[in-house]
């Protein structure tokens, strides 16, 4: 009895969509286009306070091979690569064997333990400093990187089960039960049957956790001492010393740094986007 205000207020919502995506997504980008910005000028112009003006030059190769010429960038990658991979490794495999056994399995404490799992994730990881560098010192593996690795994986497995039983819970049940008539033993079905299914899912997670880990900054600052196996999230303050701010260089490294997250995302995105609408039109 109403389409033509339901369809004008439809065309003014579109409208107000339209016109506000540019402005948040400016908003958005701002201070990453300021980081662009001071990564290409000179020092001269930090110096004299040109910091957000048009630079005086662009020296956007020199300051992007001072970053590996003068520190230690590749030592820093490489560190943050034996870092990141192994725990996104231990996570989701803990995860996948975890998650299934709290989806398919009946038992009585399979609930608790799920509810256990979601209550860590929401735990503050700041007021645990203190209890995991006491352990890490009572177990010898402070300042170390297996010892970063371990804590990574303990603090992320978490989340993952959490993801991956939800994942498992939602397969149709009648497959599992199928395979076991047939005979086939538990770690087939997990292996050959449910993995390939959730596949999606394992990619996506592997995206967020791989992202996770290359940007932590606290626990690299807790755990590590030694500069030589610092990551690059905490390796680029050395770029400033006591008493020159080489906000250029930061700048650059902290773009550099952001790549390695950004290209797995673009390399991943089929599997990503796949992996979060699995089971979206469950039903």
């Amino acid at each position: 009895m109403f389409p033509a205000p339901v369809e004008k207020s439809s065309a003014g919502v579109q409208l107000a969509y339209k016109l506000a995506l540019p402005v948040a997504l400016l908003l958005w980008l701002l201070p990453l286009l300021a980081i662009f910005m001071t990564s290409i000028r000179p020092l001269s112009d930090i110096n004299t306070g040109n910091v957000f003006g048009i630079p005086s030059d662009f020296a956007m190769v020199e300051n992007y091979s001072q970053v590996f010429a003068q520190t230690d960038a590749w030592q820093y990658f490489i560190n943050t690569m034996v870092i990141t991979l192994p725990t996104v490794a231990v996570s989701i495999a803990l995860a996948c064997l975890t998650g299934y056994a709290l989806a398919v399995y009946q038992f009585k404490w399979a609930l608790p333990m799920f509810f256990l799992f979601v209550a860590g994730n929401f735990v503050p990881f700041q007021i645990l400093m203190l209890p995991v560098i006491d352990l890490s010192n009572k177990m010898e593996i402070y300042n170390t990187v297996p010892g970063l690795v371990m804590f990574h994986a303990a603090f992320q497995t978490g989340f993952c089960t959490l993801f991956m039983r939800n994942f498992i819970k939602a397969l149709p049940r009648e497959l599992i039960e199928s395979a076991r008539i047939e005979g086939v033993g538990e770690f087939r079905i997990f292996w050959h049957l449910v993995l390939p299914l959730v596949k999606p899912a394992v990619a996506a997670l592997a995206v967020l956790i791989f992202t996770f880990i290359w940007n932590d900054f606290f626990w690299a600052t807790v755990m590590l001492q030694d500069d030589a196996r610092l990551p690059i999230t905490v390796g680029i303050r050395s770029l400033n010393g006591e008493f020159v701010q080489q906000w250029h260089l930061i700048s650059a490294a902290s773009l550099l740094a952001a790549v390695p997250p950004v290209a797995m995302f673009f390399l991943m995105q089929k599997h990503f986007i796949a992996g979060l609408t699995l089971g979206a039109t469950k039903g």
